[in-house]
């Protein structure tokens, strides 16, 4: 099974006239032909179709036929309605049924965020519809905090599952799926702000705003079990999928956990305390690798590093990190490191650090409890030639509360 699941066949997919066919079809749908008679089309054309061939006719319409991600996000769950139950479960390795495996992991979970979505919340929704007193009002509060927790599936799926997938060449998804996940988190934060807040002429509002949820998480849900996990368990090596699950933990599970660590028999990953030894010299000063990583890591402040090509290079990782960060993105695009509604910003950003422009760019943010001061630099050669970008992130609160003088040392502790 480790070979099966390690290796990596040559996809020949279906013939080039079936494949221009799927494209018309998606097309189809893109001008609006109505829903029934493409999936009549579909059905008469196609026994079956796997997901990755899917992905990548998407993938193809955003380049060759100039379609926005956004536009392919909007038709996704047009998609998905013609295409559901003609998708081929393809090889999974039984990587869903391994606990443990990343894919067993979103499994797990979809299966919670299943039951919250489609029993609790939809019950507690019909309710309200009949009457919005109080009682049903704090039931559907609890249910989008609970339901906040997404945010660590759809983050791991991001920032761990993503990554992967682009080093193959497989775009799609992360255009797309990323700008529905931010859907959904601005329509939880949103409802939670109405509920908390309610007045009665709001009621059709959250009525609106929580059927969204209900509906686009659960297609969600259907998207990601059926087209991108069966595609990422045919592309990524056993390797890959041991790295994304080392670094689950970092960012956090959603309502459930992983029941054990996943072991598979024939690897086990070295640990970093196996990474290379050997020193850096620098103009200042000679440091081993070991300690210049634990001193960058003790530093007060987050730094992450791209170079001229806005590739990610490196980041520190201290142990409370503000935002999350995973080995993952090293290597990977700045701009694909964000969601697609904020690249244009990333981009002139960068685009003002290479022109000379700027030299520095300065942002501040209210974060759960923090108070996030976010500093762009960019940093250029002796010769004043643009090498990259650095990000500083520092939580400031406590620095504002500091008042007075402190003179002496404390010998308290």
């Amino acid at each position: 099974m480790s070979e099966m699941i390690n290796n990596r066949e040559t996809q020949q997919g279906l013939p080039e006239e079936k494949k221009q066919l799927l494209k018309e079809i998606i097309i189809d749908l893109h001008k609006g032909k109505p829903l029934a008679d493409v999936k009549k089309r579909f059905e008469k054309a196609f026994g079956s179709v796997n997901a990755e061939e899917i992905a990548q006719l998407e993938q193809a319409l955003m380049k060759e036929e100039g379609i926005t991600p956004e536009e392919i996000q909007e038709l996704c769950s047009v998609h998905a309605a013609v295409f559901k139950g003609s998708i081929e479960d393809i090889h999974r390795a039984d990587a869903d049924k391994q606990p443990g495996h990343p894919v067993h992991t979103f499994m797990k979970e979809n299966k919670e965020i299943d039951l919250l979505l489609n029993f609790k919340m939809q019950l507690h929704l019909e309710r309200f519809e009949k009457e919005d007193h109080r009682d049903n009002i704090l039931k559907l509060l609890t249910d989008l905090n609970l339901l906040a927790d997404v945010d660590k599936h759809y983050s791991r799926k991001e920032n761990l599952l993503f990554p992967y997938l682009e080093k193959y060449g497989i775009t799609g998804p992360s255009q797309v799926m990323w700008a529905v996940d931010d859907f959904i988190r601005k329509s939880i934060k949103e409802v939670k702000r109405l509920l908390e807040e309610y007045t009665p002429d709001k009621k059709d509002e959250v009525i609106r705003e929580l059927t969204f949820i209900i509906q686009e998480g659960t297609e969600m849900i259907y998207k990601e079990e059926n087209i991108l996990l069966p595609m990422a368990l045919r592309t990524l090596t056993e390797d890959e999928w041991l790295k994304i699950a080392a670094e689950s933990d970092e960012i956090g599970y959603c309502l459930t956990a992983p029941e054990t660590v996943w072991k598979p028999e024939r690897h086990q990953l070295k640990t970093t305390e196996e990474a290379a030894d050997g020193y850096v010299r620098l103009p200042t000063g000679i440091l081993s690798v070991a300690q210049l990583e634990h001193m960058m890591n003790h530093l007060p402040v987050d730094i992450t590093f791209i170079d001229e090509n806005d590739v990610v290079r490196y980041f520190s990782h201290g142990k409370e990190r503000i935002f999350a960060r995973t080995k993952a993105v090293i290597g990977r695009t700045v701009q694909n490191c964000h969601p697609p509604a904020s690249v244009h910003i990333v981009n002139k950003l960068l685009d003002d650090f290479k022109s000379g422009k700027k030299d520095v760019e300065d942002f501040w943010i209210k974060f759960k409890d923090k108070y996030v001061f976010i500093r762009y630099f960019a940093v250029r050669d002796e010769n004043g030639r643009y090498i990259g970008t650095l990000e500083f992130t520092q939580n400031i609160a406590p620095i504002q509360e500091i008042t007075g003088e402190k003179r002496i040392l404390n010998t308290s502790n």
